[in-house]
């Protein structure tokens, strides 16, 4: 038997036999359609069933209707990775409020959107420390349809970051520069070109964002971009816009990626100080979380075996999220 099926069936006789006593009751937990919020929602069901008792259901999340849900109907009670910057003002109404909380501002370390290159890249040139080092070298980068351009690889059309790295493009007067705004056509385009210049060990410079499998499995190098935020009248107002509607885009490095976990007020008062404190000290190193989407990807592991694999194997990481008692009984129930 393999020690997915194991634990998982040990897990199950541990909370049949009625382990699992209403001491912090029944909780949903958003279960998210992307696999670092799956695989944090099946930890937090484990740690949660195993050693406190809970009783957990997950249900289907995404970031705007699983909000909307929280803060018109108080269901489901955690949102373990909420990308808050879509829902900002109406989250920080609830938090203001007090019908919804933000149980941990920062779940996962070194998460963001931004602009990276190979780690081989930076290797072999090692000046190239900020983005407006990159900008000065569109030679490293040629253009397969025109070699005498630098080629930044963007965002598929429709995606939201597809406006924001236009504006930026043009910002950072990258035509001028000798740059070419390549629309990599979808999710796979961007993930293959990526993946081709890197297994060729040929120079890429694009947009992406962690924690994901491929930033994982490449090690990419996110640039520092050698500009500070130019604030969020230029970004909220410009550069997160249209390009008829930025007329004037400001030299910016990315916005914040805010990520927190959210749970409602019924939740924070029924579940107690010790489940509150767990939720607000678990915290996935971003390397660790970035190396369990590649293992997912690579072994087409769903969110419970991913946060099996996760407890098994990274007990440094999380046992300092509970206290030894509570350590010791998730791993009974995975024995």
């Amino acid at each position: 038997m393999n020690k997915f099926k194991q634990a998982t069936l040990g897990l199950a006789a541990l909370m049949g036999s009625g382990f699992a006593a209403a001491e912090c009751g029944d909780i949903q937990i958003a279960e998210w359609n992307w696999a670092s919020g799956e695989l944090m929602a099946n930890v937090d069901k484990i740690i949660l069933e195993a050693g406190y008792g809970c009783n957990v259901e997950l249900i289907p999340g995404a970031t705007t209707t699983t909000f909307a849900s929280m803060n018109e109907k108080g269901q489901p009670d955690i949102a373990g990775e909420l990308w808050i910057n879509a829902v900002m003002e109406p989250l920080t109404k609830a938090m203001d409020e007090g019908t919804l909380h933000s149980a941990n501002s920062g779940p996962i370390t070194e998460l963001g959107e931004g602009w990276w290159i190979p780690p081989a890249t930076l290797a072999a040139n090692p000046d190239l420390k900020t983005v407006l080092d990159v900008l000065e070298r569109p030679d490293l980068f040629p253009d397969v349809e025109d070699p005498s351009k630098g080629a930044f690889i963007g965002c598929p059309a429709g995606w939201g970051c597809q406006l924001a790295n236009a504006n930026l493009f043009r910002a950072f007067d990258m035509e001028a520069k000798g740059w070419k705004l390549v629309d990599p056509g979808s999710a796979a385009g961007l993930d293959g070109s990526m993946t081709k210049a890197v297994e060729r060990g040929e120079n890429w410079f694009g947009y992406y964002w962690s924690p994901t499998a491929m930033i994982g499995k490449h090690k990419m190098v996110k640039l520092d971009w050698g500009v500070e935020f130019a604030g969020r009248e230029n970004w909220d107002g410009c550069i997160a816009k249209a390009e008829q509607d930025c007329a004037d885009p400001k030299q910016s490095a990315w916005t914040d990626s805010e990520v927190h976990t959210v749970v409602t007020d019924d939740f924070k008062t029924k579940a107690g100080d010790e489940v509150m404190g767990y939720l607000s000290s678990r915290v996935f190193p971003g390397v660790v979380m970035n190396g369990m989407l590649v293992y997912m990807a690579d072994n087409q592991a769903g969110g419970e075996d991913a946060a099996i694999e996760f407890l098994l194997t990274q007990g440094d990481v999380w046992e300092s999220w509970v206290g030894a008692d509570v350590a010791g009984k998730v791993k009974a129930a995975l024995n």
